[in-house]
This record gives C-alpha cells, structure tokens and sequence, in this order.
C-alpha cells in the first residue's frame, strides 16, 4: 500500500462538475489500494474575487483579516470535494490546514511553515478515510490563521508529502506537465519528461507558475519526489526529482518569464559602507522580496542604485525607501511598474560559453531593448520593457531551439 499526497488546483476543482470529476480521480487512486491525502486550491477565481471585496469595504485591509478571510475559498473546496467522495460511497473527511497539523510562523499573507504535525491526518488514513485538506493556509502557536502567498496550496502538498512520508506527491495542474516555455505564447514548447530540482527551482523562482519555488525548494531539501501532471486527461506529466536526465545538444532546459516586476531606483546616493543595509533591512523585516540588483560604479562618492520587487510590493516598497533615501542623501527615488523579465535556465550552462552572447543577440535581432541583467550558475535573466516579454520569450525559445527533442 502506497501514501500518495495529490494537489489539485483552482482551474480543476473550478466549478461543481470539476470537483465531481477530480473526485472520482481521487477515488480510482484509492480503490487501488493507496492511502491518499489530497490537497486542494480555492475554486476558480475566488481567491482574486475575496481580495476584490475586501478592497470594495477598505482600501487597506488589515493583514490578519485577510488571512482569515482568503483562507475560506479553500475550506469551501475541502467540504465539497469531501461530499462529492463520500456521494460515491467513500469515507471522507474534510481539514483545515489548521486540523491537520500545519503550523507556521506569524507573517501573514506570506507565512512559513515551521512544523507539520500530521498525527490527525494519519489517524483518519488509518481508518480508511480519503483526507482532504485545504491548501494554502495554516496556523501559528497563537491559533491565528495564515495564508503561505499565492501559489501556497503547492507548499502544503510537498509539506504533507513530507511529513507523511509519502512515497508520492503529484500537483494536478491545468496544463500537462514542465514545457521547455508557456505553451500560450510559444505553441510548439515541449513537455520534458523530466527535470531536476534545481532547474525547477530556478524556473519556478524566475516567472514559471506552473510550480511555486517554495515547493519545490522543499522537495529538493527532502529528496521528495513531485509529479505535475494534468488533471484533465491521463497523459504522464513531468518527474521533479533528483537524478533528471542532462540534455548534451542543448544546455538550455526552459525559458520563465514573469510580468510581476517593479523597479526602484535610488539617484545620487553616498557611495559609502552601510547604505546598502540601511536600504535593504527595513525591506526584509516588511517580508519584501527583493530580486536583482545593479548598483553603478562610484563617482566622485555617488553612485545609483536599483533594484526589483514585484509590482504588488512596490507601493508598500515606496513607503518605506522614500524616507530612508531622504535620511541618507539620495537626490531621488523613483520606480518603474511597466517591467518584465525573461529568463534562460540550464544546468549545463555553468560549464559552457557563450550562452550570454547568444541570448542577448536574439534579443537583439528581436528589436528588444535589456534594462537589466542578473545571472546564477544555472540562468541568465534579463529585465526588458513589460510590452517586449512576449516578444523576447518567442525569439529565445527559438534561438536555442527549444522544440527540437
């Protein structure tokens, strides 16, 4: 008998028939002979439509209160998905994140998970019950609910897996697996048959949504094999895990891009020790993720610094650069929210020239200005103009083609 944790998304649980079919998937799982626990999305867009009413009663809802409130879209998923089992004859039984056992630390709207206790989960397996479980939430010492950030339904499923010690964990997803770039804007991308972690993660970090990084950082660490696959047919998906096959032709696995970035440049500030910190601190301490850096060469003591954030920080960002660029000397500080970045990921690539060069000339050749780049060993990302990302994805996957098998 096998433990499987099954993750099924917003878009597959969207609408009464969904879950009624993703039910009897669940099912067929179960009757050969697993242990299943699945993990389920808010249905559809109603994650976005409780953001939009809480923004119809306050323009600045408080953190906690929205946590409480975005963590029902999921429980009204768990409950039906529960009653659609149980109308087919299957012991069921429906959980919070806090029922079973997700504790995490106090940031809300982006919380961590700290432990998973799962004696409750186990028990209810060990009679015979199909457990579902929402997504996306959990509790801190306090009893206070939390939400993980967008995506988080992902990081419950490998945290469960974990924990359970399952021998699987399979995200069900509206598209059938990992493609070498997002099939609705490059048709001919192709599904790989497998790919490791840290490409995945850096894919996933980078702008891919069809995992969330958090999740598969988790899996990495634990060695958790994942599975992301469609739920909408049978086809096999793509293996997540630890020994992925290396492409010798062709270095480059995928392409990610993301159009959530927000740019913020600081002018004229002393080119001294401690400024950085000074910026960067206050940033960390309000949960903010910041991703590339440039800082320019000093000039006479002066230099200019920018940085990203995502488009949906970059107002609180604002709020708290502003005065510390006014309390260090900064001449100004302005943004730009019209961004977007592209990104080329690629173990082979640490190991092997010119990939920059080619990159950066198909950009070229595509009449695509770079504002920024950042590197890792793995990936080369540049951040261009918000209107050119679609562009630029199309001209990459073609010039390292990305296509051919």
């Amino acid at each position: 008998m096998s433990l499987i944790v099954q993750k099924y998304g917003g878009s597959s649980v969207a609408d009464a028939e969904k879950v009624k079919r993703v039910a009897r998937r669940v099912g067929k799982s179960h009757d050969q002979g697993n242990q299943v626990v699945v993990v389920v999305s808010a249905m559809g867009d109603t994650t976005d439509d409780l953001i939009a009413l809480a923004h119809k009663i306050t323009p600045d809802p408080d953190e906690r209160e929205m946590d409480v409130l975005l963590s029902t879209g999921e429980i009204v998923s768990t409950t039906l998905m529960a009653m659609a089992l149980r109308s087919m004859g299957y012991s069921a039984v429906s959980l919070t994140g806090g029922q079973a056992g997700i504790w995490t630390d106090e940031t809300h709207r982006k919380a961590r998970i700290v432990s998973v206790e799962a004696q409750r989960i186990t028990s209810e397996l060990e009679t015979g019950k199909i457990v579902i479980v929402a997504g996306f939430q959990g509790v801190t010492r306090n009893m206070d609910v939390t939400t993980l950030g967008r995506g988080g339904s992902d990081t419950t499923a490998v945290a469960l897996a974990i924990g359970l010690k399952a021998d699987k964990c399979e995200i069900y997803t509206d598209v059938e697996g990992v493609y070498t770039a997002d099939p609705r804007i490059v048709p001919v991308a192709r599904r790989l048959k497998d790919i490791g972690y840290e490409e995945m993660l850096e894919l996933a970090t980078w702008g891919a949504k069809v995992m969330h990084p958090r999740a598969v950082e988790l899996g990495q660490v634990y060695s958790m094999p994942i599975l992301v696959a469609s739920s909408f047919n049978e086809n096999p998906g793509t293996l997540i895990h630890k020994g992925a096959s290396m492409e010798v032709r062709n270095k480059v696995r995928g392409i990610a891009h993301d159009t959530d970035v927000a740019k913020i440049t600081l002018v004229g500030i002393p080119d001294r020790p401690g400024i950085a910190a000074s910026l960067f601190e206050p940033l960390s301490k309000a949960a903010i993720s910041v991703d590339t850096i440039v800082q320019n060469a000093g000039l006479n003591n002066i230099t200019d610094l920018t940085f990203t954030v995502s488009k949906s920080d970059l107002t609180k960002a604002m709020k708290i650069i502003e005065p510390v660029a006014k309390s260090i000397g900064a001449s100004k500080c302005v943004s730009d929210s019209n961004l977007g970045k592209v990104s080329v990921v690629g173990t082979g690539m640490q190991n092997a020239p010119g990939y920059a060069a080619r990159m950066f000339k198909a950009l070229y050749e595509a009449g695509i200005n770079i504002q920024l780049i950042t590197t890792s060993e793995i990936r080369i990302t540049c951040i261009v103009a918000q209107e050119d990302v679609k562009n630029a994805v199309i001209a990459l996957h073609q010039a390292f083609e990305l296509e051919r098998a």
